[in-house]
């Protein structure tokens, strides 16, 4: 009786792919590169704030940029971005971390992955000195009133929600939100703590409407790419590092936002 057998002979097509490479991490990049990108919003007084005359940087967020490039033993590579551009900068890789106290909101937890907030701060209003429409926070929501705000900034969802007698006005920069009411064209603006100091200590025009209680408090944090679980790590350790030791707070001293630090 003949016994049959089968010669097994491996076909090269049929061989097995290697495992799928995983994905390079952020940190993986800053450390070849030796530099890590950081988009800011360079009109953000107190935040990360380009003076106009001398070119140069500052804010608590631009401290705590260059603390955590220290800590990675890399220089800082300041990106500018915006509010409105910020999704697209963050999600297409044009910077590693956003990081000018960018509000913790609904629509951008959708695409953006936030760390813990270090900053909260609610919303106030900006008027002229002359105006005679607006006098106090409850003068700001009635009819005839035109209310101004910035493209992208967490104040056009709020406002398009909370007012019911104002009219929205929607522009595509903050200056141009300033001019509008500096013009007489609207009444007011709407921004946060951090950025009405700006007004405070320079525009002699401007004068701060505050709501009598809380309004709309808004958590502010560093935002990035979604799904680099190493370099979220990585950043959530360094903001956790940064409120214990002292760094942060006083970071927020040097630049008087202690009212503001998250609790």
């Amino acid at each position: 009786m003949r016994v049959g057998f089968v010669l097994c002979v491996p076909v090269v097509g049929m061989l097995l792919a290697p495992p799928a490479l995983a994905a390079e991490s952020h940190l993986d990049r800053i450390a070849a590169a030796g530099a890590m990108r950081v988009c800011i919003w360079p009109d953000y007084y107190g935040i990360s704030y380009r003076n106009p005359k001398t070119q140069q940087l500052s804010g608590i967020d631009i401290d705590m940029a260059n603390a955590l490039g220290a800590e990675l033993g890399v220089r800082v590579s300041f990106v500018d971005s915006s509010f409105s551009h910020l999704i697209d900068d963050v999600t297409a890789d044009r910077c590693d971390i956003a990081m000018f106290a960018i509000g913790v909101t609904p629509q951008r937890q959708k695409v953006l992955r936030f760390t813990t907030p270090h900053l909260a701060s609610d919303i106030y209003g900006i008027t002229t000195k002359t105006n005679r429409r607006i006098d106090s926070w409850s003068d700001i929501d009635r009819p005839g009133t035109v209310v101004a705000v910035a493209k992208g900034t967490l104040h056009e969802p709020v406002m398009r929600e909370k007012l019911k007698f104002a009219q929205l006005l929607v522009l595509d920069t903050s200056f141009a939100r300033e001019q509008e009411v500096r013009a007489g064209r609207a009444d007011v603006f709407m921004t946060d703590y951090p950025y009405s100091q700006r007004f405070l200590a320079s525009a002699d025009w401007a004068r701060l409407v505050s709501p009598p209680g809380t309004y709309h408090v808004t958590s502010y944090a560093y935002a990035l790419k979604p799904g680099d679980d190493p370099w979220f790590a990585r950043v959530e350790r360094f903001v956790a590092e940064v409120k214990r030791d002292g760094r942060l707070r006083e970071a927020a001293r040097r630049h008087n936002l202690e009212a503001i630090l998250a609790k």
